[in-house]
């Protein structure tokens, strides 16, 4: 499997301004989250990278991107009919290839010398068939992400074939169809906001697409849950974490990591200690 291809959705109503926001990366530059987001698919060898905006956002995007911005397609979703419509507004920029999928408003920071972006890629491509990047999650997070259950890969560390896939799952829906042998008791596989997908995933939003009059927003996880009974479709574990710019204190988090992970690591500790230690005196 080549994946040359990338698309970036940023037209969420709560999202569309996260990934124009300033940051600190890693090499110690002030970029915007949405430059980071490039360097990370670049890093995997895509070759052409769609962002789904807003109407009228092209300009501010366009300036984020600073020196990438060449290399960028804009596509707007005219309305705000869900994340797996502003997938389906890419399908003719991704035609009958796979693509990285990669949401606007998380930051994925490496533990490893590959970026988490590649990583996912090399998974995909070993194992020919569409990858979703997992990370172990507590159930009390289980409001904020699709989930998905399944079954180990033998002889892979951190793989699975997937078998269920449920959107914001409750505790009781979790315990019932979304167990995973293995992991810690009250953790489940969570998505990471980072996916490799067939062609098919667009057949199968179009679907969706269609009946969107009758039955409103267009979601990509019931979309995912019908690719695991058509193709084979596995989990990853990848050696990275994802930070969630929307949440309360989330641009924080991640900065904080990025800081953590970069050249700068030493100063900023410095500076958090003396922070705290200040806070404790007074």
């Amino acid at each position: 499997m080549d994946i040359k291809k990338a698309i970036i959705t940023a037209a969420g109503i709560h999202q569309r301004r996260l990934p124009l926001q300033t940051l600190v990366d890693r090499d110690g530059t002030p970029k915007s989250a949405l430059a980071i987001l490039i360097e990370e698919v670049l890093a995997a060898q895509v070759e052409e990278i769609c962002v789904v905006i807003s109407p009228g956002d092209q300009a501010a995007y366009a300036a984020a991107a600073a020196q990438h911005a060449g290399r960028l397609r804009f596509l707007e979703q005219q309305a705000p009919q869900g994340y797996g419509h502003a997938v389906h507004v890419a399908r003719d920029f991704v035609g009958d290839e796979p693509f990285l999928l990669l949401v606007g408003d998380h930051l994925y920071v490496s533990g490893a010398p590959e970026r988490c972006a590649q990583q996912l890629v090399a998974v995909a491509s070993r194992e020919h068939c569409a990858v979703s990047a997992v990370q172990p999650t507590h159930e009390s997070k289980l409001p904020y992400y699709g989930t998905v259950g399944g079954r180990r890969v033998a002889g892979q560390q951190g793989l699975y074939e997937i078998a269920e896939v449920i959107e914001k799952p409750t505790p009781t829906q979790a315990e019932q169809k979304l167990i995973v042998p293995g992991l810690r008791a009250g953790h489940y596989l969570c998505f990471f906001g980072m996916h490799v997908l067939t062609p098919v995933v667009m057949r199968l939003l179009a679907e969706d697409t269609a009946h969107a009059a009758a039955a409103g927003n267009v979601h990509l996880t019931p979309a995912l849950a019908r690719l695991a009974g058509r193709e084979r479709y596995l989990a990853a574990e990848l050696a990275g974490r994802r930070y969630d710019i929307g949440v309360k204190y989330g641009l924080f988090t991640a900065q904080l990591a990025l800081a953590l992970e970069g050249r700068d690591r030493d100063e900023v500790l410095s500076h958090l200690v003396e922070l705290l230690a200040t806070r404790r005196l007074s």
